[in-house]
């Protein structure tokens, strides 16, 4: 009905869900969980790195796409991380919360971690750069587990933080 507000609390902070304050802290909710998620999703990618089924000098594809590695060639891996976790806490945040709700599971964690599935084909495709034998096959393990860990806990921050039934957006 026209004139209802949804009125939600953040640490003992009432505010109205539909008010410029309320997308503000749905706007930190997703960064937040993207943070978390993409933090976990890292370590995984780490210990890949560590046994030899994932480079991670291959994230400086991502600042060579937009150009960036030829400006500043000696920092392109950390370059193409942080865009890396830009994307891990705007772009992929936004759309789980846009489409969330639409994804099988019940609860965020769980329609998360059908969300980061949804991802791992694409990232699997962009960051292969050429492994074999049991590289390949810790390559495809580590980066689908990196996955599913990065939507499942970003699904349940959204959970923690978000408390309510509707989309965020």
């Amino acid at each position: 009905m026209q004139g209802e507000t949804d009125v939600e609390s953040i640490g003992g902070t009432e505010y109205d869900s539909n008010s410029m304050a309320g997308v503000f802290f749905d706007g930190v909710i997703g960064a937040v969980s993207g943070a978390v998620g993409t933090a976990v999703m890292t370590v995984v990618l780490l210990i890949g790195t560590s046994l030899g089924g994932f480079d991670i000098e291959s994230l400086s594809m991502v600042s060579d796409l937009i150009g960036l590695g030829a400006v500043a060639p000696s920092y392109s891996v950390a370059i193409g991380y942080l865009l890396f976790l830009a994307g891990g806490m705007v772009t992929w945040p936004l759309l789980f919360a846009s489409i969330g709700r639409y994804l099988p599971g019940g609860t965020w964690a769980r329609q998360g971690a059908f969300f980061g599935f949804i991802l791992w084909p694409g990232f699997v495709l962009a960051f292969y750069t050429g492994y074999t034998g049991f590289e390949l096959a810790v390559y495809v393990a580590v980066t689908l587990l990196g996955h599913l860990a990065y939507g499942f806990c970003m699904g349940a921050v959204f959970d923690y933080l978000g408390g309510r039934d509707e989309p965020l957006v």
